[in-house]
């Protein structure tokens, strides 16, 4: 059941945080491949960083001994999947999951940020 109330309150949006072992790399990757903004470090040496790229955004935090999960960290809707797609493939990008059209209505694929953290990218299909 609903907490009374609940229903009135909006959520904004939402920035998933991802562990990494090396926070520059990530950077690097982040910026270099999707084409991210560093917005925010905190930090001597830096352990935390802020990315933004339009609406999505992504907190990364160093953790030195960061092992990755075998499930998606974050999901994130582009405006042209198969342009993302065939730039991760030119870029050398660890593809997890290749391109398909979905059961539940999204053209997706996964890949690999440089520490395993597995990546969900998807746009709704025609």
């Amino acid at each position: 059941m609903v907490e009374p109330g609940i229903a009135d309150i909006t959520f904004g949006r939402a920035a998933p945080g991802i562990s990494v072992r090396d926070i520059h790399a990530a950077h690097d990757f982040y910026v270099g491949v999707l084409g991210f903004e560093k917005v925010f470090e905190n930090g001597s040496p830096v352990g935390f960083m802020v990315l933004k790229k339009g609406r999505a955004e992504i907190h990364l935090s160093r953790t030195p001994g960061h092992k990755p999960s075998t499930t998606n960290v974050m999901h994130i809707y582009v405006s042209d999947v198969a342009a993302l797609y065939a730039i991760c493939e030119s870029k050398g990008v660890r593809i997890i999951k290749r391109l398909a059209d979905k059961d539940y209505g999204q053209r997706a694929f996964v890949f690999a940020d440089p520490d395993g953290n597995r990546i969900d990218v998807g746009e709704p299909s025609n």
